[in-house]
């Protein structure tokens, strides 16, 4: 039987669903990153490092590159970068609502405050 396409999109989701993930996605965004500089930007022990890492893999997201001693990941298409870049805007347009909301209440507060009776 075959997985709806909402269903797929909500594992997607899902795995996306780590802040360790998302953090080694961003760092992917430039090209190919050695496993020594990602453990160095994530503050994240090398073997959770390491199971986050297999997460992505397994799902086709990053593609591990071997040169040598050293191991290197990078995303494995463009596509990824686009939807960080997406949720980014995202994020961004939703602070900028509350924080438009934050000065509204603010402002009231202190009319509120102002036109109260002093005792």
């Amino acid at each position: 039987m075959q997985v709806p396409l909402y269903q797929a999109k909500a594992e997607f989701f899902r795995m996306l669903g780590h802040p360790a993930r998302i953090r080694v996605l961003e760092l992917l965004q430039n090209g190919p990153v050695p496993v020594r500089e990602l453990l160095n930007e994530i503050d994240i022990e090398a073997s959770n490092l390491s199971q986050q890492l297999a997460v992505l893999r397994r799902s086709g997201i990053v593609v591990s590159v071997r040169d040598g001693s050293t191991v290197s990941y990078a995303l494995a298409g463009g596509d990824v970068a686009d939807l960080l870049r997406a949720a980014r805007r995202i994020l961004t347009e939703m602070l900028a609502g509350q924080s438009e909301l934050l000065a509204e209440l603010r402002d009231t507060d202190t009319a509120v405050q102002g036109s109260s009776p002093r005792r």
